[in-house]
This record gives structure tokens, sequence and C-alpha cells, in this order.
């Protein structure tokens, strides 16, 4: 019988890990670190389509589906074979309508939207292709950034989680689950930044699996055990992921003793490496959120003024990410359609916690400073 696609692509990461070949199980040095990407909608693919197409071993991490290819100009060579992803859908977004039937219109004359949450999701599977494989795509950038500036982003995820970790002198690093801390060597006993940040950020993935925070339930302390394993299989993959991600290298280490019983837990069931996967895109998204400064509600003060009349409209809203322009972008463009505005001429914001007042994403014809 023919095996469908979510047993041919756990089939296919199941075998690298058996060949030792699987992406987690390698040293990466900085300058060889790639997530894959798709440059077109500029997001990093993730959980085990992350895990996938790197399996792919592809030295471009670029990949696309043939319609975002022809909307950028580009076109995927003639014979090019796609691959498979999945994408999991959990809701749906529609217009809200009455008892009968009818689309709601609001105060304001627009269409009013609502989404809901699926009883079942929805598995969809997407072809996409590898940049070797489309013509017209610009050269990749493969420059890396100034060993400060990778070593900083990963300080700054470790040092704005909170977690208490302790540098104790010796060869040892774990997390321990009954005091909630991690324990470290001494940052001189590693033989470079990278290493160190690469050690520290795969502990803290352990870190997340506490009850209060992503709440895996692990029984961190039964060495040995399968669950044991499970663990540090999400801890891994997510290790790897953020490595690629921050650009700071991989190194699997003394991890890689588990993999005989990874083989066998995915060899009983080949479907939980969707779960480990999954669990692993948890962790990366819950450790990168940090890269940020801890989340925190601030409100915005916006002025739009019309330079012809001087009349000014002043509007405020709160969101919970410091860096959201989209979210900015997306409230000064509503605000100056609703008082009939055709030039937005000044934006100020209350940024006076920041060091710098963002200025990327606004709309055209704003400018963003401190109050």
């Amino acid at each position: 019988m023919k095996k469908n696609k979510v047993g041919e692509i756990a089939d296919k990461i199941i075998e690298s890990i058996e060949n030792g070949t699987a992406p987690w199980l390698k040293p990466w040095k900085p300058e060889e670190c790639t997530a894959p990407y798709n440059p077109a909608s500029k997001t990093v693919y993730k959980g085990s389509n992350f895990i996938y197409l790197s399996c792919k071993g592809k030295s471009d991490p670029r990949w696309c589906t043939y319609k975002q290819a022809q909307d950028q100009g580009w076109q995927v060579k003639k014979g090019a074979k796609g691959t498979s992803i999945q994408f999991w859908s959990f809701t749906r977004s529609g217009y809200k309508k009455d008892n009968h039937g009818k689309i709601i219109i609001d105060k304001n004359g627009e269409k009013k939207t609502q989404t809901t949450e699926l009883e079942k999701p929805v598995l969809r599977y997407y072809n996409i292709f590898n940049a070797d494989q489309i013509k017209g795509m610009p050269v990749l950038d493969s420059s890396l950034e100034p060993d400060w500036k990778r070593q900083e982003r990963a300080e700054s995820i470790i040092k704005n989680s909170g977690a208490e970790i302790s540098h104790v002198k010796g060869d040892r690093a774990y997390y321990r689950a009954g005091t909630d801390k991690i324990i470290l060597p001494e940052k001189n006993q590693f033989s470079s930044a990278d290493k160190y940040y690469s050690t520290g950020l795969h502990e803290l993935g352990h870190w997340t699996g506490h009850k209060s925070r992503l709440d895996r339930g692990s029984k961190f302390n039964s060495f040995g055990s399968a669950e044991y394993a499970r663990e540090e299989m999400r801890a891994e993959i997510a290790s790897y992921m953020v490595g690629m991600q921050l650009k700071i290298g991989h190194d699997p280490g003394q991890h890689l003793a588990y993999v005989d019983s990874w083989v066998k837990i995915l060899k009983d069931k080949p479907t939980e490496i969707y779960k480990a996967c999954a669990d692993a895109e948890k962790i990366r998204s819950y450790l990168m959120a940090f890269e940020k400064e801890k989340a925190r509600d601030i409100t915005y003060e916006i002025t739009i003024r019309n330079k012809k009349t001087n009349i000014e409209k002043r509007h405020s809203f709160t969101v919970n990410d410091i860096d959201d322009q989209k979210l900015i972008d997306r409230n000064t463009k509503n605000l100056a359609v609703k008082v009939g505005f055709d030039r937005v001429a000044d934006l100020k914001i209350d940024l006076s916690h920041q060091k710098k007042a963002p200025q990327k994403g606004l709309a055209k014809g704003l400018s963003c400073s401190k109050t």
C-alpha cells in the first residue's frame, strides 16, 4: 500500500536520524547556519516543515510556492519537482452575519469579520520549490552578522527569560526541574561564546517545560527512560532551530547518546516525530519572544494632523509588543481614513522606555518620535 504524505515525511526524518544525517545531530558552525524561510512572505518555516526542509540538505534556505515565485517575477524551472509541506488550519475567518444570513455592517460602514475555531483542524499540503529550482531569484545574501551582534541576541533571550542560572566550574550543563534552575559551566570554560550560548539555550529549552510555562509534564529526573528521551529530543530539535535562526551554530555533543532511544520511540510510533517537532516549535517561539524586551502593555499615543487645515485627531491604542510595527501602521492608516484626511503628516508615540524610536513599517507620510 502506498504511504500517505504524513507517513512519507515522518519516514524521511526518521531515516535521517538512523543514518546520523538529521540536521540537529550534526555540528554546525555559525557561518553554516541557514534556517529555511520563505523569501516572499519573509517568514521562517515552522515545526516539522522546518526540520523536513532542513533534511533536504539544500545550500540555499529559500523556499516558496509556484504562485509566490510568479508574483515576485521569478519562474520555476521547467520539470522542477516540488516538495510537499504541511499547513494546519485551526480557525476559519469570514464575515459576521445576522440571524437572516446578512453580513453585519459596523457604524463606520465596514463589514464585520469574525474568526471561529474549527471543531477539527484541517490539514493541507502545499508544494514549494527551492531557490535552486527558480530562475530570476536574487543572489542569496550569505553575509554573517558580527559576532557581538549574534551573541547579543542570544544574551538578550537568556537575560529576558528571567531563568535562574548558576555557573559552576565543571563539565556539566543541565536543568534541575525540582528547583527550576539551570546549571552551566563557567563561561571561560567554553571554547567560544557561540558554544556557551548554544549550550545555555539548549538548557533553557528544558526550562520552558516547567508547569508555569509550556507545561510539558516531562519527567526530567527519570534519566534513561523513554519519557526522558522524548524531552531530550524536543529540546535538541528546538536548540537546533534557535541556533540556525540566531546563526550561533549548533553542537549536539553529549545529546547524541539518545539517538538509539529516539529511533526506538519513532519506530514504534512514527507520528511521534510530529509531536516532537510541534513541541520544539513551541519552545523555539517561546524563547525567540525573549529576544525583544519582556512583553508588556504599551499605550501608543498618535496625533494625526491635516497640514492644510491644521485639524488634529488624537488616538491611543494598547499593544503587548513594543515592536509591532504592523499594528502601529494599521491603526494610523485606519484613523486617517476615518477622519477623512488625505495625508497623514505627523505621528507621535510615547516611547520613553526605548533607546530609539522605531521608524520601519510606518504608513507613508508618517514619522515617529518620542513625546
